[in-house]
């Protein structure tokens, strides 16, 4: 109960207890003399702390009200309704003891608010906050106020500055902001080459239709551009509304079916909290080219420094045409031929796709360019211990380099190759990434958004299948013949390790590139002794596979000791999962010193590229990974439940069915 009536309150229980007492002495009278002295005794004193309280309460609202009319007036006659502003008066207990007309009728909304605490009236609930500098905002009776307090000995008191106004055009001034966003018809050329030109120019106006229609439930405009692109500006009201729905128009557009085998697809790159119209479509533009080096199909939108990522559920589409390989060749011929040595890196604990890419860059560029070449790796960590294993007996370790060895050999003319990554926290060697000023990026991961920016040449194709397609396809325009069978194979194994023997990710470039391998004296037997394991990598495995719990279409297992070789088999385990009845991703976790790592696979249906982004990870759309520091395998997996149990599975659900 409010401060000020609940002494209201007691002083008028002692009045009335007085008064009472007073009628029960008189008629006690009758009956004795001694009753009737007790209870007058008893009266009197009620009567008196009734008395005594009144007077209290007046002389501290007197007191309050004195010391705050000499802190506002000094020597001056007013009161505080001569003060055209909301104020009130507050106890040391932050009460309102006196209150203008402006503030009863604007702020408390009634005379009653006498009595009551300024806490009700501030949108914090913190009357601390009303002695800070700025004081503190609140909003009262639909009006925004900014609230100051000014404190004296017997109390404080506080007047409210109407910031409607102000709060207001704020308000309209940020929904107004200008936003800038490029949409990108992602497989318009598929579509052409594929289709007769009426069936593709009748796709191209549905689309277009959609983005009209998409654009009119803005304020802003849109302007066609060339190759397939639209420029739309709006306002910033809209893009809030637009994430808010997760780019809706990305699910509309895919609704467009083509020869019920493919769909259409945009992609969309927004640029918005920018100082200029000029610096948010620049960051559309980047948007835009992350959005793409993602896999397409997306909506990437980019504030400052930060990125979020709506949509990218469909497959990539293949891109057939080789000219930018052919290209990308003839300037890496340039580069390599004006560099005194080249280093071959890939990724920490290097698998198959990494070494074999390796070990066909390393050919190329030493048999095919005849340049002094060397691969970065670390023994003890690599996955592919096999295929290292492989070409030392063949007498080819020297190929082969520590990080100290190769630290020995950089000079300003030395070109490192990097490949199947193109982010610089998951290098073999990051020492040797930041000596290094000529570098060249070929990955086919999607991008990520913390990626390697100062490479003389980034091919990057989320397209492709593997790295080790890529690198086939440019040793042909390198060195066509310097390929050896031990070589082939190894290419030949990274292909069949992210394509799982050729069944996921696979594009008519997969084969072409297997088949040239092939040609080249590849031996699908000895490639596959290349994936043998041993029989406890076998049985740590199927312990996983079999512990594994299904949450929502995902099958999760995790795997709580330190075992050796752990890394190979969680990810056959995660391969494995992929084979159980209603499971569309696994997750296998797994702890390595402090780091618990997550290795996770996909069909198709779900993307677990965004869901290990979550996590500090990342990868590709059916094969990703992360690490995270300093939790334990159960919150990891409680992490992971959380983000799983937030994903919109109705898409799973309804395939499941039929």
């Amino acid at each position: 109960m409010r401060k000020k009536e609940n002494k209201n309150f007691i002083c008028a229980l002692f009045a009335v207890f007085a008064a009472a007492m007073y009628i029960m002495a008189v008629f006690s009278l009758k009956y004795s003399i001694l009753i009737f002295f007790g209870e007058m005794v008893f009266a009197s004193a009620a009567l008196a702390v009734s008395i005594v309280s009144i007077v209290n309460i007046r002389s501290y609202v007197s007191r309050i009200l004195t010391g705050a009319s000499k802190k506002i007036f000094k020597d001056e006659k007013r009161t505080i309704e001569d003060i055209n502003l909301p104020v009130a008066v507050l106890g040391e207990h932050y009460e309102i003891i006196s209150a203008n007309k402006h503030f009863k009728e604007r702020v408390g909304g009634s005379p009653d608010c006498l009595g009551s605490n300024i806490n009700e009236y501030l949108s914090n609930g913190n009357p601390e906050s009303l002695f800070d500098d700025n004081g503190t905002d609140t909003l009262c009776r639909n009006t925004w106020f900014i609230a100051f307090g000014v404190r004296f000995d017997q109390g404080s008191i506080v007047y409210f500055i109407d910031d409607n106004t102000y709060k207001s055009n704020s308000d309209e001034y940020i929904e107004s902001r200008p936003v800038v966003a490029i949409v990108a018809f992602d497989n318009k050329e598929e579509i052409e080459r594929e289709t007769e030109d009426g069936e593709a120019s009748k796709i191209t106006v549905e689309v277009e239709h959609a983005i009209v229609k998409w654009v009119a439930s803005t304020t802003g405009f849109y302007k066609k551009i060339s190759g397939g692109r639209y420029i739309v500006v709006m306002e910033e009201r809209n893009i809030n509304k637009f994430i808010g729905e997760k780019f809706k128009i990305l699910d509309d557009i895919r609704s467009i079916k083509i020869n019920d085998r493919m769909n259409a697809t945009i992609s969309i790159g927004v640029g918005h909290g920018g100082s200029s119209y000029k610096e948010n479509e620049q960051w559309a533009r980047q948007a835009l080219d992350m959005a793409l080096g993602r896999g397409g199909d997306q909506a990437a939108v980019k504030k400052a420094e930060s990125y979020k990522f709506f949509g990218g559920v469909s497959k990539g589409i293949e891109k057939r045409d080789k000219v930018r390989t052919r290209v990308i060749a003839s300037t890496l011929t340039n580069h390599i031929n004006n560099s005194s040595n080249v280093i071959v890196m890939g990724h920490r604990y290097s698998d198959l796709d990494s070494v074999g890419a390796a070990v066909g860059m390393w050919s190329a560029v030493s048999k095919g360019l005849h340049k002094e070449a060397y691969i970065l790796i670390n023994r003890q960590q690599t996955l592919a211990k096999s295929l290292v294993a492989s070409f030392e007996r063949a007498g080819l370790d020297g190929m082969f380099k520590t990080e100290n060895e190769a630290l020995d050999m950089l000079n300003d003319k030395t070109l490192l190759i990097i490949v199947d990554t193109h982010s610089p926290n998951f290098l073999e060697s990051k020492e040797i990434y930041e000596k290094c000023s000529r570098v060249v990026v070929i990955d086919h991961h999607r991008m990520m958004v913390n990626h390697i920016d100062k490479a003389l040449i980034f091919y990057h194709e989320p397209y492709a299948s593997s790295a080790c397609e890529m690198i086939a396809e440019l040793i042909q325009y390198l060195g066509n013949e310097s390929l050896s069978r031990l070589e082939s194979e190894a290419l030949l194994s990274g292909i069949m390790l992210d394509t799982k023997n050729f069944v996921l990710r696979t594009g008519v470039r997969t084969f072409e590139a297997a088949a040239y391998l092939r040609s080249h004296g590849a031996d699908t037997v000895e490639v596959k002794r290349l994936f043998s394991n041993s029989i406890d990598t076998y049985k740590v495995k199927y312990k996983l596979v079999s512990e594994a719990e299904i949450f929502n279409y995902c099958a999760i297992a995790c795997a709580d000791e330190d075992i050796p070789d752990i890394r190979i088999a969680s990810a056959q385990a995660a391969d494995e999962l992929l084979g159980i009845e209603n499971v569309k991703a696994s997750f296998v976790m797994y702890k390595t010193s402090k780091t618990i790592n997550i290795s996770a696979r996909s069909l198709g249906d779900l993307n677990v590229q965004v869901i290990m982004e979550q996590l500090g990870g990342g990868g590709h759309q059916t094969m990703a990974a992360c690490q995270m520091d300093g939790v334990s395998i159960a919150e990891a997996r409680e992490r992971l439940v959380s983000i799983i149990s937030e994903l919109d599975l109705s898409r799973v659900s309804q395939n499941n069915q039929k």
